[in-house]
């Protein structure tokens, strides 16, 4: 009994150390077996296809005081999300500023932005801004510009293109190797090879 009793002492001893020992292996071997819950999934890469289609669709937008900004025709268009850009075949996009002044573009093909505020126009590209009268109660004839490709901003009213462009102002016609026009400040600047027919006023 006496030997028995003290191997119960020094098991009573021991039996702390022992079972720390077991608790800590456990321990360990739970986290390894456990999967990372902040394993980051693979992120899946963009779709390089279209992701939508739209058929001879009509697509309006409109400013926070309720008045129409712009409208978008086309014959189809495809939506790419690797780019967030609308390709759109066939369009014509009419674009109204606070003012109530109106710009349209055509092309045979454009690419646009998701908002259809900054447009390429590519094939039969052209861009019309109507008659209209300035701040100071001038009247300002009607504007055009046509060529393979023009890049229309039209938020910020601004007509670009590094091709061969035409501009019709009036009677006058203009032709050169690129373009840049600001409607808002009325400044056109020509690159190339400027050629043009300025027709004189009427008499009065």
């Amino acid at each position: 009994m006496r030997l028995l009793r003290r191997a119960w002492d020094r098991l009573a001893i021991y039996l702390p150390i022992m079972l720390m020992g077991l608790l800590a292996l456990g321990t360990y071997w739970l986290v390894r077996s456990t999967p990372a819950l902040d394993a980051e999934a693979p992120e899946r890469p963009l779709r390089k296809d279209p992701d939508y289609l739209m058929e001879r669709f009509s697509v309006k937008t409109f400013g926070t005081d309720g008045h129409l900004k712009s409208e978008v025709y086309g014959e189809q268009a495809r939506h790419y999300p690797n780019t967030d850009i609308l390709e759109i075949d066939q369009v014509r996009i009419r674009s109204i500023n606070s003012r109530g002044h109106t710009m349209t573009a055509t092309a045979r093909r454009a690419l646009a932005n998701n908002d259809a505020s900054e447009v390429q126009l590519i094939g039969d590209a052209r861009v019309v801004r109507e008659a209209l009268v300035d701040r100071t109660g001038a009247t300002l004839p009607r504007v055009s510009f046509s060529g393979e490709f023009l890049h229309a901003f039209l938020n910020d009213e601004r007509v670009k293109s590094h091709k061969p462009v035409e501009l019709t102002r009036g009677n006058d016609r203009i032709t050169a190797d690129s373009l840049d026009y600001s409607n808002f400040d009325q400044v056109v600047e020509l690159r190339g090879r400027v050629r043009g027919t300025l027709q004189a006023p009427a008499a009065r």
